[in-house]
């Protein structure tokens, strides 16, 4: 599946998803001039070619009594592959999200945790898993994130 696989229609339902993934067949359908049952076997179609791999919620973590985020850097010994890095992310339930890197580090882990303390195990679990060498963690102080629907900027 390419990009030219994909029409101008199809980019703008993703986009209306990226919005809201709780859109309504029937809402996409007045935004991109189709009706709600072509709306929906195009999102069954991208859904079937892997475009769409699945939907996704935003959750407040501090009232979710998990506020605290921090980006952990994790350096493996020798060429660390790819999945070595997952599995020993999805032992981990503070693990939100993995990233690999090129370069140094191998990976940057984001994890979310109720105090301080947690955050201290659960990096303590990342450098005696495996060949990690060495880790370097930053804490998140505050967040901005881009939201799609109202394009707001930061104040």
């Amino acid at each position: 599946m390419t990009d030219h696989d994909l029409d101008g229609t199809d980019h703008e339902i993703l986009e209306l998803l990226a919005e809201n993934a709780r859109r309504t067949m029937g809402d996409m359908a007045g935004r991109v001039a189709l009706s709600p049952s072509a709306v929906k076997r195009r999102v069954d179609r991208l859904e079937r070619l892997g475009v769409i791999t699945g939907y996704t919620v935003v959750v407040d973590h501090a009232k979710a009594g998990r506020p605290i985020q921090a980006f952990t850097e994790v350096r493996f010994s020798g060429t660390a592959d790819l999945e070595e890095i997952q599995h020993t992310a999805a032992q981990m339930p503070e693990v939100l999200s993995v990233f690999t890197t090129a370069g140094d580090p191998d990976a940057l882990v984001w994890l979310q945790v109720p105090d301080v303390e947690q955050l201290g195990h659960a990096i303590e679990r990342l450098r005696r898993s495996g060949r990690v060498t060495g880790t370097k963690t930053l804490i998140v102080l505050d967040t901005w994130t881009r939201h799609r629907e109202t394009g707001d900027e930061p104040s």
